[in-house]
C-alpha cells in the first residue's frame, strides 16, 4: 500500500517518511488511532515504504520487487500479528493468513467488528494468545530473507494480555534491523509494559469533509447523502463504507418523532414507534440511527458548552439542537449518549431490538421525566 492511497494525514505521512530518510526509524512504534482512522493502513505503507528499492520523494513506487509483494501482503519479511479464535491451542495468526490478506487488500480501514465476521466469530471471544507471542519471537529470531527490515505489525494489541510480556524482551533489545509496529485503538487498555517501549504515533480522526468527499469521489454517493453519512460516521471510515450498503433513511426526522414522544412520556406511542419502526430498521440501519442519535447530542454538549462556532449542521439540524440544549442539563445529555453508545454495543451483538430500544426509551423517559419541553413547542 501506498501513501497516496490513504485518505488524509497528510503531516504523519510528512512525519513518516522523514524518520526513513534522516534513518531515524525507531525499532518499535505504537500508531495509535481510532476505529476507521486508517492507522492500520498508515503502517502497511510505512513498512512498504522503508523496504522500498527505488523510493520516490513522497511515497514507495509501487513496482519494485520488494513493493509488488508488500501490495499484496506476501512479502517474506513482512509478518502480521492480530486478533482472533484460536480452535486449537497451538493455533496462530499465520492459520488465519489468507482470511486476513483478504480482509485488509478488500478495506484496509477493517475494523474489529468486521473482522470476526471474516472468522465467523459469532459471540466467541477473540485474542492474541501465547502461541501466536511464541510464534512472533520465533519469525523475528529468523534473518531477513530479502529485505533491509523485518517489519511486524501488530494490530490491536489490546487483545494481547498477560502474553505480551513473553515479547517485552524481544522489543527493548530486538535483532537488527527489526521493526514492530503496533497499531492500537485504545491506549488504556495496552499493557503499560509495551507502551513504555514504544514511540507514540497519534493518528487522528478523518474529517467530515475528507471522509464526504471520498464518498463521493471514488463511491459516486450523492453530495448530499455523502454530507449526512460523513457527519454519522464522525471521522470513522469503515463506518461510512458500511451505512453505503444500508437503506437511505431519514434519521433527523425519526430522531426528533422518537424524542418528542419520550420527552412526553407517550407510553403507547413509545411501544409503537419502537416496534413499528426502531426495531423494523434492521440492524446496520439500526447501528447508523444511533450513531447519528450520538453525534447530534454531542453537537449539543459543544453548544452547552459555549462552543458553538464548532457545529457545523444544516439548519433544520442547527434549530432543533439548539432548542434542546436550552431545556436539558449538560449532565443529562452526556446521559444519553452513553445510554446511546450502551445500546449501540447490544445491537452490534444482535440483542433482540423491540426490548432494546423500549429499555433504552424508558430509560430516557426516567431521565428526561422532571425536564419537559414548554407545552406548544415545535422542534422541526
Amino acid at each position: 500500500m501506498q501513501f497516496k492511497e490513504i485518505i488524509g494525514h497528510d503531516l504523519i505521512k510528512a512525519h513518516l517518511i522523514n524518520t526513513v530518510r534522516e534513518n531515524r526509524v525507531s525499532h518499535a512504534q505504537l500508531f495509535l488511532g481510532s476505529e476507521g482512522s486508517g492507522s492500520l493502513a498508515l503502517a502497511v505503507a510505512y513498512a512498504q515504504y522503508i523496504n522500498c528499492e527505488n523510493k520516490l520523494e513522497n511515497d514507495s513506487c509501487a513496482t519494485c520487487s520488494s513493493c509488488l509483494k508488500y501490495q499484496k501482503l506476501i512479502h517474506p519479511d513482512l509478518h502480521f500479528s492480530y486478533p482472533f479464535i484460536a480452535k486449537h491451542k497451538e493455533d496462530s495468526a499465520s492459520t488465519f493468513m489468507e482470511s486476513w490478506r483478504k480482509a485488509f487488500l478488500s478495506n484496509p480501514y477493517l475494523n474489529l467488528e468486521n473482522w470476526r465476521q471474516q472468522l465467523d466469530a459469532e459471540n466467541k471471544q477473540v485474542n492474541i494468545n501465547i502461541a501466536e507471542a511464541h510464534e512472533i519471537i520465533k519469525k523475528l529470531s529468523l534473518k531477513a530473507f530479502e529485505a533491509e527490515y523485518k517489519v511486524l505489525i501488530m494490530w490491536l494489541p489490546e487483545y494481547l494480555e498477560k502474553e505480551g510480556n513473553a515479547l517485552l524482551k524481544l522489543i527493548e533489545e530486538p535483532p537488527e534491523k527489526t521493526l514492530f509496529l503496533l497499531v492500537a485503538e485504545n491506549q488504556d487498555k495496552i499493557l503499560n509494559t509495551l507502551i513504555s517501549r514504544t514511540q507514540l504515533i497519534k493518528i487522528n480522526k478523518l474529517s467530515h469533509q475528507e471522509i464526504a468527499s471520498y464518498l463521493i469521489n471514488n463511491k459516486h454517493v450523492d453530495p448530499k447523502d455523502a454530507n449526512e453519512i460523513a457527519f454519522i460516521a464522525d471521522g470513522n471510515m469503515q463506518e461510512a463504507l458500511n451505512m453505503i450498503d444500508t437503506e437511505t433513511n431519514d434519521h433527523f426526522t425519526l430522531l426528533v418523532t422518537w424524542l418528542r414522544l419520550i420527552v412526553q412520556d407517550s407510553g403507547l406511542n413509545i411501544i409503537s414507534i419502537c416496534d413499528e419502526e426502531l426495531a423494523k430498521l434492521g440492524r446496520e440501519n439500526q447501528k447508523s440511527f444511533l450513531m447519528y442519535a450520538i453525534n447530534i447530542m454531542r453537537q449539543i454538549v459543544l453548544i452547552k458548552q459555549d462552543l458553538a462556532s464548532l457545529v457545523f449542521l444544516p439548519a433544520q439540524e442547527l434549530d432543533f439542537v439548539s432548542k434542546f440544549a436550552v431545556h436539558y442539563s449538560l449532565e443529562q445529555i452526556e446521559e444519553t449518549i452513553n445510554l446511546f453508545e450502551t445500546t449501540h454495543y447490544s445491537v452490534e451483538r444482535n440483542a433482540n431490538p423491540k426490548i432494546l430500544f423500549l429499555d433504552l426509551s424508558l430509560q430516557l423517559v426516567l431521565m428526561f421525566k422532571y425536564k419537559t419541553f414548554p407545552k406548544g413547542t415545535q422542534y422541526i
